[in-house]
């Protein structure tokens, strides 16, 4: 079973789950073991299951994100549509 972050990150299969005790974006309102996560409070504004909802996926912002690390959280939200 896959549970994916709002910007497409595998849940299930990120490291931080068991390094950090994450346990999701989602379930903490995106204020995440690094910080509070601004992809999380975007989709919040705008009232949207996750990025792959918004009318200018991917942004450049999760183009950023999804450059530096999971990179196929893009390739996630597609499928997720």
């Amino acid at each position: 079973m896959f549970s994916y972050s709002i910007c497409g990150i595998d849940c299930t299969a990120c490291r931080f789950a068991a390094e950090k005790g994450c346990r999701g974006c989602q379930a903490v309102q995106g204020k995440v073991f690094w910080g509070e996560c601004e992809l999380y409070r975007c989709n919040a504004e705008k009232q949207q299951a996750h990025c792959g909802k918004c009318a200018q996926f991917p942004c450049a912002k999760l183009q950023e994100w999804a450059s530096s690390e999971n990179p196929e959280r893009i390739e996630n939200l597609q499928k997720l549509g």
